[in-house]
């Protein structure tokens, strides 16, 4: 088997899923409280990949309503955990996005 190298241009999402890269407690906006409960994971990130929106009964994709490079507030215990390097990502169903920021 050959040994596969991820780094975040090799990763693609597919269907509505959204590849986020999370951001130090420190980068958080200011002007958004946490409360110290969600200190222990952060739950904001950079959007820096997309997939292809999801599949309708008839075929036809739906538009994610996230771009790459927005701040998300995402679900604390949603999606799947990444670490490529030093950075962690994580990779989320659009469903788990509660609010983008700025």
């Amino acid at each position: 088997m050959a040994a596969v190298s991820l780094s975040v241009s090799t990763v693609k999402p597919l269907g509505d899923r959204v590849f986020v890269k999370v951001s130090a407690s420190e980068k958080r906006p200011r002007r958004l409280y946490f409360p110290d409960t969600a200190k222990e994971k952060p739950q904001v990130g950079e959007v820096v990949a997309l997939g292809a929106g999801k599949r309708n009964d008839d075929g036809s994709r739906q538009e994610l309503e996230v771009k790459v490079g927005d701040l998300l507030l995402y679900s604390k215990y949603a999606g799947t955990d990444v670490k490529l390097g030093t950075e962690e990502y994580v990779l989320l169903s659009e469903k788990d996005i509660l609010a983008m920021v700025g």
